[in-house]
Order: C-alpha cells, then sequence, then structure tokens
C-alpha cells in the first residue's frame, strides 16, 4: 500500500469521529495497540529530541524498506507516532524522505494539539526522514 492510500485511510477513519474528544481517544487507542518495543531500545540514543514527552524511534531497513519502531511514556504522543509509524514503515527511504504527509494537516492534528506537543510531532517526523536519509547512502 503506498504512502498516500495509508494516509487516505487514516483520513477516512478519523472523518468517523464528531469531534476531537472522540479522535484523542480513537488516538490514545492507535497508542495501546503499537506493538511493544524492545527496553533495549529505550535509551538516550532513540530518544526523540524535541518532544515534551519521552518517545523512543528505531529503524530497520531490510530489503531496501525502511521499517520503524516506537514507543512512548504517554499516551497522545505515542498514538501520533504509531499513525506516523504506520504511514512511513515498509516504505523505501527515498519515498519517506520526498512525502509531505499531507494527512496530518487533513486530520486537523497540528491545530489541535498544544504548541509543545506540536513541536514533538515535528520532531518526530524530522527524526524519521533522518533515518530514511541515512539509509539512502
Amino acid at each position: 500500500m503506498s504512502i498516500a492510500a495509508k494516509e487516505a485511510e487514516i483520513v477516512e477513519e478519523f472523518e468517523m469521529f464528531e469531534d476531537w474528544t472522540e479522535k484523542y481517544e480513537y488516538l490514545i487507542d492507535l497508542g495501546r495497540a503499537l506493538p511493544l518495543i524492545d527496553e533495549g531500545l529505550k535509551t538516550e540514543e532513540y530518544l526523540i529530541k524535541g518532544c515534551q514527552s519521552q518517545v523512543w524511534l528505531n529503524a530497520e531497513l531490510k530489503e531496501g524498506k525502511v521499517f520503524y519502531k516506537a514507543d512512548s511514556d504517554a499516551q497522545i504522543p505515542k498514538g501520533i507516532v504509531s499513525l506516523l509509524v504506520r504511514v512511513l514503515s515498509d516504505e523505501s527511504p527515498n519515498e519517506i524522505v520526498k512525502t509531505e504527509l499531507s494527512f496530518i494537516d487533513q486530520i486537523g492534528l497540528k491545530e489541535h494539539l498544544s504548541p509543545t506537543r506540536s513541536n514533538g510531532l515535528v520532531s518526530m517526523v524530522k527524526q524519521m526522514k533522518l533515518y530514511a536519509l541515512a539509509f539512502q547512502s
């Protein structure tokens, strides 16, 4: 499934909810469903800088595709990172680097986050793209 198709799927899912209280609940549920990562990845090395909460992110390159693993100590950031993992995992480094991630604006995520959480979202995307960039070379 392409990045655009995964983004469209997420937009459709979020359109089912009436208000942001329901959308936050859904985001929290998505975070709970995120597969657990190895405790060995919960180190300073994998911590995303710029997040109010602790968010750990790791990436591996397998057969030309990037696969992300992530976790957070807070529910909303964990839900956010689960969306990013869902959209960007199993894609080529080139696709990840060049994608704009339009679903974030389409579902209104950025405008419904506190400034610090919004900065954290930007930091998550940046780190994921940096991993992909490193895999390009």
